[in-house]
């Protein structure tokens, strides 16, 4: 009866040495990755520059495409797809990983910068899904750009380095606090006072007088570090995020913290997979998408048509092109919805279904739906590809499992599966499971990050 049953157990249990030695390489190495790209435009960029390190080129330097060719596309600093040719015609299909590189964090408004009492704060907007209490009292970075007029672009990432300063939103004192605490939860906290704190000295020069003293002289440090105005702030993306470095957590050094995990550990696995591959049939596509906390709306979401035209230019340099050949290819392609997954959390244990919940340290999870109460709003695949899947991993010894986002009436989720399932493709979730997703720090487990990357690499190769 023991064979019949199925067995789930740690991915931990009798691995090998030289196993553990590559899943804590490979750790560091994600770590590494996530302390240098906090932002979508950081990832994009930092991938495009391993992507040509690792033999890509762009999209614009071929004029032909043949089977091996590894080609990129930079869609406006925020998208990234990546592609190696396959041995066969693109018109029997393309294995597509769709992973996101944006995070939940705080966006500075249009015009951020002001003073109340005798302190001067940027306002922010927040972006995603957050409980705004996790985002007082710990220190932020600032990171993005700002656009002059004239069309210069100024590059800013402050606060990550030890010589830097950082910023953070203050809160109350526990003896002040008796109001705030009766509240709810997510009342608590009110979205427009997350407001950083930038300074407290006042400009003292002769020629600054009367009020906002403060402002004015976190205006005059920004023109000389920047060159800017204030005017400026209003064609800049400036985004908040934690300055909190992606460490090792746990005394057996089994599990990564870290902020933006969702979804830059499966940016960074699937990166990672399409880079090794050497000799593939089918034509493989690594893409990185934006917007998807917030809807994949705008023209670097998902939702978008940049997607669908970086295919049509594949097929057009390949010279196979002809009218309606976009749709066949996308009815004859499978990909891998490459997002996290809620870890199950002993701490609440009510909120999930034990049975099929993505446990930690049990290797990459497959949500076959997503979506929330009676599958509403989901992308769910059927059951010959969950089937097709299994064997992939089965074959290739990837320890993964079945898991769904929580209990039936509790809560739920999705991502751009539904997006590319519209469009014909055969597709499934498939990411890493997550405690703390969306807070400033969140927790993944070595074991299931490798796994991941195991699994995005067999797919590649099928």
């Amino acid at each position: 009866m023991s064979d019949l049953e199925r067995k789930r157990k740690s991915g931990w249990e009798k691995i090998s040495d030289d196993l553990e030695k590559n899943i804590y390489d490979f750790a560091n190495e994600y770590m590494n990755y996530l302390n240098r790209a906090k932002t979508e435009r950081e990832i994009v960029s930092l991938s495009e520059q391993i992507a040509r390190e690792n033999g890509f080129k762009s999209l614009d330097e071929y004029a032909e495409l043949h089977p091996g060719d590894k080609v990129y596309y930079v869609n406006r600093g925020k998208n990234l797809y990546l592609a190696v040719i396959g041995n066969r015609s693109m018109e029997e299909g393309l294995n597509i990983i769709g992973a996101h590189a944006d995070s939940p964090r705080l966006d500075l408004k249009p015009n951020p910068l002001v003073q109340e009492g005798e302190f001067a704060y940027l306002k922010t907007h927040y972006y995603g899904g957050i409980k705004k209490y996790q985002w007082t009292a710990i220190p932020l970075a600032l990171h993005g750009v700002i656009v002059k007029e004239n069309g210069e672009k100024i590059t800013v990432s402050l606060g990550e380095n030890d010589d830097e300063p950082v910023f953070t939103i203050t809160d109350l004192l526990p003896h002040l606090a008796k109001e705030q605490q009766q509240k709810k939860l997510a009342e608590a906290i009110n979205g427009e006072n997350l407001s950083i704190v930038v300074g407290n000295r006042p400009d003292d020069s002769e020629d600054e007088k009367g009020k906002d003293k403060v402002k004015k002289n976190i205006l005059k440090l920004l023109n000389k570090k920047y060159g800017i105005t204030e005017d400026d702030f209003m064609s800049s993306e400036l985004e908040a995020v934690p300055a909190f470095k992606a460490r090792t957590l746990g005394l057996d050094e089994s599990l990564i913290a870290g902020y933006g995990q969702d979804d830059k550990v499966c940016v960074y696995t699937s990166l990672r997979a399409i880079l090794n591959i050497q000799n593939s049939e089918r034509t493989a596509i690594c893409l990185f998408s934006d917007k998807e906390e917030i809807g994949s709306m705008g023209n670097t979401g998902m939702e978008s048509h940049v997607f669908d035209t970086f295919v049509s230019e594949l097929l057009n340099k390949s010279r196979i092109n002809r009218p309606n050949l976009l749709d066949k290819v996308f009815c004859n392609s499978r990909m891998l919805s490459a997002d996290v997954d809620a870890g199950a959390d002993p701490l609440y244990a009510s909120v999930s279904d034990h049975n099929n919940a993505g446990l930690i340290g049990y290797g990459i999870s497959i949500n076959k739906y997503t979506g929330s109460a009676g599958k509403s709003n989901s992308s769910d695949a059927n059951a010959e590809y969950v089937a097709f899947i299994r064997r992939i991993f089965n074959q290739n010894n990837v320890q993964y499992q079945l898991a769904e986002l929580g209990k039936v009436d509790i809560g739920g989720g999705g991502t751009i599966a539904y997006i590319l399932a519209n469009k014909g493709v055969d597709v499934i979730d498939c990411g890493v499971p997550v405690l703390s997703m969306h807070a400033p720090y969140e927790v993944t487990s070595k074991y299931d990050v490798y796994s991941a990357y195991m699994a995005y690499s067999a797919f590649f190769n099928n």
